[in-house]
């Protein structure tokens, strides 16, 4: 299975459009003729259309030069990952590759063929003056018919995608086609065929005071949505942007937990913990598997006693492996799609009848528990000291959070944030510290066992206290420029 990321934008264009010359913009200095071909492709998606809805499209697709199944993840316009699977000898359903990719948009339901889409397409390759291919323009004269209702369109659609060029590139591009007539659309071929029933589908903002947390739970739900085929194949910033999803959903259920029956949010707040439980085995060995590779490369070689990096290596890339196996285990579980229809009902039933005092006071209640917490961590010394920092750190992430959630509202609260979010960093490298030295403990304790030199494990130890012990005064400013009155002074109006 192949991966690819696209970079591209739609345009739609009346009868009569003729698409204009583009040598000029950002740099083309040749537009190739056309290449014609003819693509057949049949969208799946679930009865109620939850992958069109979550921005992903699932298509099998023959003719042109990559035929075969197609999973699209991401909106149209921005940057899509496109994952690629060749077309079988019997294709009655998608590969089970993409099945455990589409498993978080499905919520584990079974897709069946929802849309057919045939195109006659004219593509042109855009040229810079040394040869390489900067963008393709394609003018697509498009048949859809929707395989449950029957409705029949047709539109003639220009799609511009970034091969070697850049985003000035898209928007020179993008002006010229506008200035010949054309428009940009923000929808797929898929979504205009099935447009008719994906409109009845109800999925305004909530309003009301209680509005705003729905809307955060509501995005926290669609990151790890979106982020989940990339995470099931290993990727770091998909881990580590899922991974923050589980917190901030955990955090706000706990934050404004009045809103909700309480024994169902806390049961979602459980297995939010056991899937940031395993996502963070893997962002955790990642992370840490980096942080030592990089700072035994940047001691001088005579420093470097022993094959230490050749042991780190070896050490996280199995301990990688292992914990990679787990969290696609869990993607694979069936609580992991009953934790996101969970998560569906509590994002969109409607929640307790509270007003703008009640949320106002759960957010200053998150603050000052922050405030109490970190005041007492900054307190401690020696290793309790170090733990202390810890949970402290993560009151400031609840409080940060609460806040985002008046952020959305669109209050004055970016600067808060902002500072929360200094401040927060600060007590994670404190703790990324403490962490690496107790990894360092252990290698040094295997490597002496196994009869090498620990000469460098104690060094690369030592660098990590020293530095754990610059932070301190930087936090105790962070904390002072995050209690200054003007970044708090919305928090009692």
């Amino acid at each position: 299975m192949g991966t690819v990321v696209e970079r591209e934008r739609k345009y739609s264009g009346d009868e009569g459009f003729r698409l204009p010359d583009l040598t000029g913009c950002g740099g083309v200095v040749t537009m190739s003729d056309a290449a014609v071909s003819d693509l057949d492709a049949v969208y799946w998606d679930t009865d109620d259309l939850l992958l069109l809805r979550s921005g992903h499209a699932l298509r099998r697709r023959t003719g042109g030069h990559d035929a075969g199944w197609h999973l699209k993840v991401g909106a149209v316009g921005g940057a899509r990952v496109e994952h690629q699977f060749p077309a079988g000898a019997s294709d009655d359903g998608p590969p089970p590759e993409l099945v455990a990719l589409i498993r978080g948009a499905s919520r584990g339901r079974p897709v069946a063929p929802a849309a057919r889409v045939v195109n006659r397409r004219r593509e042109h390759r855009l040229l810079g003056a040394d040869g390489r291919v900067l963008a393709e323009v394609s003018e697509d004269d498009v048949r859809s018919e929707d395989l449950v209702d029957g409705t029949a369109r047709t539109w003639h659609e220009i799609e511009i995608e970034l091969v070697e060029g850049d985003e000035e590139l898209l928007d020179a591009l993008g002006e010229r086609l506008r200035a010949a007539g054309a428009r940009e659309v923000a929808v797929s071929k898929s979504h205009r065929a099935v447009a008719g029933r994906i409109e009845r589908f109800d999925d305004r903002e909530p309003d009301g005071p209680a509005g705003p947390v729905l809307a955060y739970v509501r995005a926290q739900r669609d990151a790890i949505v979106g982020n989940h085929a990339a995470a099931y194949q290993g990727n770091e910033d998909a881990v580590h942007d899922m991974r923050v999803a589980t917190r901030r959903l955990r955090t706000t259920l706990r934050t404004f937990r009045g809103l909700w029956d309480r024994r169902e949010s806390e049961a979602v707040r459980a297995e939010l913990r056991r899937l940031g439980g395993e996502l963070g085995r893997v962002r955790d060995t990642q992370v840490m598997a980096a942080r030592l590779t990089e700072a035994v490369h940047e001691l001088p070689d005579e420093l470097v006693l022993g094959p230490v990096a050749a042991r780190i290596g070896e050490r996280f890339a199995a301990d990688l492996a292992e914990a990679t196996t787990a969290l696609r285990s869990a993607l694979d579980s069936r609580s992991y799609p009953a934790l996101l229809t969970r998560l569906d009902r509590l994002a969109g039933a409607p929640p307790a009848d509270v007003g703008r005092r009640w949320m106002d006071r759960r957010v200053r209640k998150a603050v000052r528990r922050a405030d109490g917490r970190l005041d007492r961590a900054l307190a401690t010394t020696g290793p309790d000291g170090d733990a202390a920092l810890h949970e402290a750190r993560k009151k400031l992430k609840a409080a940060r959070y609460a806040v985002e959630v008046r952020e959305a509202a669109g209050k004055h609260a970016a600067r808060l944030v902002k500072r929360f979010k200094a401040l927060q960093d600060l007590l994670g490298t404190h703790q990324d510290s403490v962490v690496t030295r107790e990894v360092l403990r252990r290698r040094a304790l295997q490597a002496y066992a196994d009869g090498e030199n620990t000469f460098t494990y104690g060094l690369l130890h030592a660098r990590q206290a020293e530095a754990a012990g610059h932070d301190r005064p930087a936090v105790l400013r962070a904390r002072d420029r995050s209690r200054h009155r003007k970044v708090r002074r919305w928090l009692n109006p």
